[in-house]
């Protein structure tokens, strides 16, 4: 007869996950996800099969809180520039609070692994499409309103505010200073 599991799968996944955005994909050994999940070798292997495995649910949940934080922000009520702006410098004050400066771990397993996994790949642009139809449903409700006044698309638009989100994780890596990854926040809201 088997033994039940003593553990939780789900937070076994959301330490896995904290593990991988520490370390990627590559540099994170069996013994690492061993030590921050607090199973033993054979319990990881007998549930989740591979660290490839695993690593592909911990991107599934990224991409349920994205969805989940995506959804918030749409609920949000008030001007669609503050809107966007404070999603933006949530992400920067995030970055900088960070001690690990992580980023973002769906853009990190893009730069990581681009598209050499279709299942990786796929659950990288699932997370940034996730954020692109935010900012598009925010940005018409601002010209539904008036408040957005700047013509173009505003799928380009959208693509262009998850372009400056990138640049801020990907800045914030390396840039301590506040003033440099707001001055991407500022120049990008001016612009709509």
């Amino acid at each position: 007869m088997a033994r039940p599991k003593e553990f939780d799968p789900e937070s076994v996944v959301d330490a896995a996950m904290d593990v991988f955005w520490v370390g990627g994909y590559a540099a994170t050994s069996t013994s690492d996800l061993c030590a921050g999940t607090g199973l033993a070798r054979s319990s990881l292997y007998n549930t989740y099969r591979s660290k490839r495995e695993l690593y592909e649910q911990a991107l599934r949940r990224y991409g349920e809180r994205t969805r989940t934080e995506q959804a918030e922000l749409l609920a949000q009520e008030g001007p669609v520039r503050e809107v966007i702006r404070g999603f933006l410098l949530r992400a920067v004050d995030t970055q900088l609070a960070d001690p690990q400066r992580r980023g973002c771990l769906a853009l990190n397993a893009a730069v990581e692994v681009g598209d050499a996994d279709p299942a990786v790949a796929g659950l990288t642009l699932a997370d940034f499409d996730t954020i692109v139809a935010t900012m598009k449903a925010l940005i018409e409700r601002g010209r539904a309103t008036g408040e957005l006044t700047s013509g173009g698309d505003p799928e380009a638009q959208a693509r262009l505010v998850h372009a400056a989100l990138t640049g801020i994780h990907v800045v914030g890596r390396v840039a301590g200073d506040r003033a440099r990854l707001t001055d991407i926040v500022d120049a990008l809201v001016d612009g709509l």
